[in-house]
């Protein structure tokens, strides 16, 4: 089963923030407790798997660490941690999931959003590249996407989607 895109994403939804708040502002509007779910797509062509999520949250004035799980099928649970850098606007960092390898996140925040180009320390999906949105939502609710390439057709499929709640 592969799940470690999920795993990125959360590390990704961990970014956003309000439209006009400064970093600072920002990380720290995103630092705690999250719970929630969503959908992991686990191969190209197949079936989403849906998965529940925990994750832990932490920010300074200029960066943030996350640490969480998430669990399919009941018994398949998987770890990811993230640390992740603001600075003259844009984000930098590292994402380790299922592969326990670093992977880099770079991009940029624009309103309660956070855009950045995903680059996988192991082949996924045909090749080493993704995109991922983190989208603030309210006070208490990050909403994350993983977007990558049908390697056979171009277009961009949504390889995972979760909905979190600040708990």
């Amino acid at each position: 089963m592969r799940v470690l895109p999920f795993a990125a994403l959360i590390a990704a939804s961990l970014l956003s923030s309000g439209a006009f708040a400064s970093e600072e502002d920002f990380l720290k509007s995103i630092e705690g407790q999250w719970t929630g779910g969503g959908k992991v797509l686990t191969k190209l062509g197949g079936d989403n798997v849906n998965v529940s999520c925990r994750m832990q949250s932490a920010a300074e004035a200029e960066s943030f660490s996350m640490d969480g799980s998430c669990r399919a099928m009941v018994v398949v649970t998987r770890a990811f941690r993230a640390k992740v850098k603001a600075g003259g606007g844009s984000y930098s960092g590292t994402y380790v999931g299922v592969s326990g390898k670093p992977s880099s996140l770079a991009g940029s925040r624009a309103g309660d959003t956070i855009d950045l180009d995903v680059t996988w320390a192991n082949e996924i999906y045909g090749d080493r590249a993704a995109r991922m949105t983190i989208e603030k939502v309210g006070a208490d609710r990050l909403r994350i996407r993983t977007i990558d390439k049908d390697p056979s057709s171009g277009r961009s499929i949504v390889t995972t989607e979760l909905d979190l709640r600040r708990s």
